[in-house]
């Protein structure tokens, strides 16, 4: 038998599930949070190697500071544009990033790092685009429009909606392969398989993906090249023995001894050692070996608790969007920024092989920044047009930030047009019963019921 305690916290805990902007809320607070916390990590990882390379202390957190702003401001313009707009748009989005990851191939365009051969970015100016980035949200709002409502079967192959996407994605995922990027191939692939599934394909086309995915990573293991190497130093972390601390195990090892430093609390923020010129990309691909130095165990697992708590939110604001296209786009969006924090997270502690992507919203960088708070924002206008949040956004008003920043009311996708009364013109001088009757001689709901005479059978005292 329960005690009344216990009930009473049960009931509470239940009645909090059951908020109707609770998803919102707290997707907004985790962007927030994790975007703020990835501005004082950069900002730390970063100060010794920005003076390295001839800027100023600040130079790398101060440019960091204004992606992030301006993918504040992709937030809030994703947050006020309506969903009927974003599924429209979808096609346009698709084709223009198909047109950019094109024009990274060619030569004099594309720019990336000789080092390890990828060229994925296109320079302008002072500012670097990565198409790659921009392609899994383009991917997750073109796959969630296309494949909304549509027949899970099909006789033919040109009838199939699930063989045209699969057809778009397979190019996409070829050209960022032809980037030399593999590492976001595979994140961009995790982000169909998971939008193939929620629409309802079938597992077996999902296996054999996987077993094509294994078979190319296996030849991956045996092309000699700097990738194998990355296996090879994975075997040596799981181990727990370096064979090659001072070559091609450097930097996993480094970011070993960062986590080891940091144990349960931390060195402090900005009091890293690793950052000296002793931790390789400490601001960007290996900034959770930093937060592990400097906020310790219960920093580290801070961070993988809100990765977490979005990729919960995200599911949540799923299972309860009003169609199959916002559940759709719910899904993919969070799978796809949720997968890459785990990836990253995982290669950094040895668990998974170092593919290069980035931290989201924590790691340094422009375009993903950008994009990546952006599609948060996506998730956010999702989890507001719940119908339980659109119901009581109608009802008791919308959220102090919504009110702040000029962020309409939610409305429901097909809900029908709001009638204004006032405007209603109605003939008040003509009688009812004088009005005319419609010509196929069936009554109007004007029409006066006349009451049709008694039988001889009516009279129950004659039965």
């Amino acid at each position: 038998m329960s005690s009344p305690t216990a009930e009473r916290r049960a009931w509470t805990l239940e009645s909090l599930g059951n908020k109707p902007v609770l998803d919102y809320y707290l997707i907004m607070a985790l962007v927030i949070f994790l975007s703020g916390l990835g501005v004082v990590m950069v900002f730390s990882a970063s100060m010794t190697w920005s003076i390295a390379e001839g800027a100023g202390v600040f130079s790398t957190a101060l440019r960091q500071s204004i992606m992030v702003g301006l993918g504040v401001v992709a937030l809030w313009i994703a947050l006020k544009m309506p969903m009927r707009t974003v599924r429209k748009l979808a096609p346009v989005l698709m084709l223009v990033t198909i047109a950019l990851l094109v024009a990274v191939l060619i030569p004099g365009i594309g720019t990336g790092r000789e080092s390890v051969g990828s060229q994925s970015w296109i320079s302008l100016g002072v500012v670097q685009i990565q198409p790659s980035e921009l392609a899994k949200v383009a991917i997750a709002v073109w796959g969630a429009a296309f494949l909304a409502d549509k027949p899970t079967t099909a006789r033919s192959l040109t009838q199939n909606y699930y063989v045209g996407y699969s057809v778009v994605a397979a190019l996409c995922f070829g050209l960022i392969a032809g980037q030399g990027d593999l590492g976001m191939a595979l994140s961009f692939g995790l982000v169909v398989a998971i939008t193939l599934i929620f629409a309802g394909i079938s597992f077996r086309f999902i296996a054999y993906a996987a077993v094509a995915v294994a078979v190319g990573l296996v030849v991956v293991f045996f092309s000699g090249t700097y990738r194998s190497a990355r296996f090879t130093t994975y075997f040596d972390a799981l181990t727990g023995h370096f064979s090659d601390t001072r070559g091609a195990d450097y930097q996993a090892y480094q970011g070993f001894l960062s986590l080891a430093e940091g144990s349960f609390t931390g060195v402090g923020i900005g009091q890293s050692r690793a950052k000296w010129f002793y931790l390789p990309e400490a601001k960007n691909d290996f900034i959770f070996a930093i937060i592990g130095e400097e906020m310790g165990l219960l920093g580290a697992a801070l961070v993988i608790c809100a990765f977490g708590a979005l990729g919960v939110m995200g599911m949540r604001t799923a299972r309860r969007a009003q169609n199959q296209f916002q559940a759709l786009l719910a899904i993919s969006l969070t799978f796809g920024v949720v997968s890459q924090a785990f990836v990253n997270i995982g290669y950094v502690v040895g668990l998974l092989p170092v593919t290069g992507i980035q931290l989201p919203m924590i790691s340094a960088g422009g375009t993903s920044a950008v994009i990546t708070i952006g599609s948060m924002g996506l998730l956010a206008s999702v989890a507001r047009h719940e119908p339980e949040a659109v119901s009581a956004m109608q009802n008791y008003g919308r959220p102090i930030l919504d009110v702040v920043f000029g962020i309409g009311e939610p409305q429901l996708e097909n809900a029908p047009r709001r009638v204004d009364v006032r405007r209603r013109r109605t003939n008040h001088t003509t009688p009812v019963t004088s009005r005319k009757q419609p010509r196929n001689g069936t009554a109007s709901m004007y029409t006066p019921r006349r009451t049709p005479p008694r039988g001889r059978y009516d009279d129950p005292r004659r039965r």
